[in-house]
C-alpha cells in the first residue's frame, strides 16, 4: 500500500538524543534553546517559544486572545468572540472553549478548503476577540487580503481582533515569498510524527513582538522566571500558567530533522506539479484553486471528486492509501451552541480526499496513484 503519510527521521536523530541521555538534562537543558535559535534563523521571526505539542500552542494563542495579561487593559467580558473555520482538527476548537471564549463559525472557501475570508470581512463585529485560521493541506490564507479587512474592521469598530494562523499543515509555506510565521500574527505549529517537521512529538508559537514573547516564554512553564532566584523573598509569579515546556529529546530530534526537511519538502511539492499535470481535466475530479504568490508546503494533496466512496474503493483496491483526513467540526455536540449556515462548506464537505503526495514516492508510485485515477472509478 503506498501510504498517505510517513514519519520523516533524519539517521542523526539518534545520535542527537544520545547525546541528550548523556548530558542527564532531559528537561531544561541546552538542546530547547538550541533548537529555537535555529528555528529563529529558518523562519525569520526571533519572537518564538519551542513547547510540548501544538496543542498547547494553540491553548497560549487563544490565552492571548482571552487574557491580554496583568499590565494591559482588561479584555471586556462582551468581547468574547472567535471567528473560526470548521474545516480544522479538533484541537484548535477546542483551545477556544478552553479559554472561555465563543466560537463563531466562517465559512469554508469551497475553491481552496481555507477560512472564506469574505464570509469573514461580513461577520467581524466589536464583540470579536480573534480570528483562528488553518492554512489547509499547506495553502496560505491571503495574510495581505486579511490585513486589510482587519484595517477597515478596526476604523469601524475600534479594534483590532488578534489572528491566529495555525500553520500546522505549512512548514514551509510561502506567500509571495515569505515563509509563514512572521506576518505580525500569533502563528502556532506542530511538529508531531506526520508532520514535514517533527519532534516526535512537539510544537511552535511565534510571536508579533517582544512583549508577547516574553509572556508566552513565562507562560508555557507555570508562569515562572526561570532565571529569577526562587529563594529570594521578593520573587513573585504574577500570572499563572502550563507545564508546556519541550523536552530536550523533542529538541534534538527536531535539530536532526531540521537537516532533511527542506529536502523533503521539496520532493513534496515535485510531486504535486506532477498530480497537477497529470490529473488537470480528469471527468468527474477537480484540483483545489491556486493563485500566484501562494505556495503551498502541500503536506497533503486535496482534490475534490464525484462519488468519492467510489474513487477511494478503486484506489485501495489498487494499493493507494487515501483519507477523508478530518470531520468538520461544526458537526461535533460539544459545539452544538455555535451551528451555523456553511453552505461553501457544505457544497464541497463530501466531495474532499487527499492522496498520498509525500517525500517517500517513487516516480513509479506517483505515476501510478495517477495512472490509476485517470482510468477512471
Amino acid at each position: 500500500m503506498i501510504p498517505l503519510f510517513k514519519v520523516a527521521m533524519s539517521p542523526a536523530a539518534m545520535g542527537r538524543v544520545a547525546d541528550v541521555f548523556s548530558s542527564g538534562m532531559m528537561v531544561h537543558g541546552p538542546t530547547v534553546g538550541a533548537f529555537e535559535e535555529a528555528l529563529r534563523r529558518v523562519v525569520g521571526n526571533p519572537h518564538l517559544a519551542a513547547v510540548n505539542n501544538g496543542t498547547s500552542a494553540l491553548h497560549l494563542a487563544m490565552r492571548l486572545a482571552a487574557d491580554p495579561g496583568p499590565d494591559a487593559e482588561p479584555r471586556p467580558a462582551w468581547r468574547d468572540e472567535v471567528l473560526a473555520t470548521p474545516l480544522t482538527f479538533e484541537a484548535a476548537t477546542f483551545a477556544v472553549l478552553a479559554n472561555g471564549l465563543r466560537l463563531r463559525w466562517v465559512d469554508v472557501d469551497p475553491g481552496t478548503f481555507n477560512l472564506d475570508l469574505d464570509d469573514l470581512a461580513r461577520k467581524i463585529s466589536p464583540a470579536t476577540a480573534a480570528i483562528s485560521l488553518v492554512h489547509w493541506a499547506g495553502y496560505p490564507v491571503d495574510l495581505d487580503r486579511l490585513d486589510r479587512i482587519l484595517d477597515r474592521a478596526q476604523a469601524a469598530h475600534g479594534h483590532r481582533p488578534l489572528v491566529v494562523e495555525d500553520c500546522a499543515h505549512a512548514w514551509g509555506t510561502t506567500l509571495r515569498g515569505r515563509r509563514l510565521g512572521g506576518h505580525g500574527n500569533v502563528c502556532v505549529f506542530s511538529f508531531h510524527a506526520l508532520k514535514h517537521l517533527t519532534c516526535g512529538s512537539g510544537g511552535m508559537i511565534t510571536l508579533p513582538d517582544q512583549r508577547a514573547h516574553e509572556r508566552v516564554r513565562l507562560l508555557r512553564w507555570l508562569g515562572i522566571d526561570r532565571r529569577a532566584d526562587r529563594t529570594n523573598a521578593s520573587y513573585d509569579v504574577p500570572e499563572w500558567g502550563y507545564n508546556f515546556q519541550m523536552s530536550d529529546v523533542s529538541a534534538a530530534i527536531g535539530l536532526a530533522n531540521l537537516e532533511i526537511v527542506e529536502g523533503n519538502l521539496r520532493r513534496h511539492r515535485d510531486n504535486a506539479a506532477y498530480y497537477d499535470d497529470e490529473l488537470a481535466g480528469v471527468p468527474g475530479l477537480e484540483l483545489t484553486d491556486r493563485a500566484p504568490g501562494h505556495d503551498s508546503s502541500f503536506w497533503l494533496y486535496p482534490v475534490k471528486v464525484r462519488d468519492r466512496d467510489g474513487f477511494m474503493r478503486k484506489l485501495t483496491e489498487a494499493g493507494v492509501a487515501t483519507s477523508r483526513f478530518v470531520r468538520r467540526n461544526d458537526a461535533h455536540s460539544a459545539v452544538r451552541e455555535a451551528a451555523a449556515p456553511l453552505p461553501g462548506l457544505d457544497s464541497v464537505y463530501d466531495q474532499m480526499v487527499y492522496i498520498p503526495v509525500g517525500w517517500w514516492l517513487t516516480p513509479e508510485d506517483r505515476a501510478h496513484v495517477a495512472k490509476t485515477i485517470r482510468s477512471g472509478w
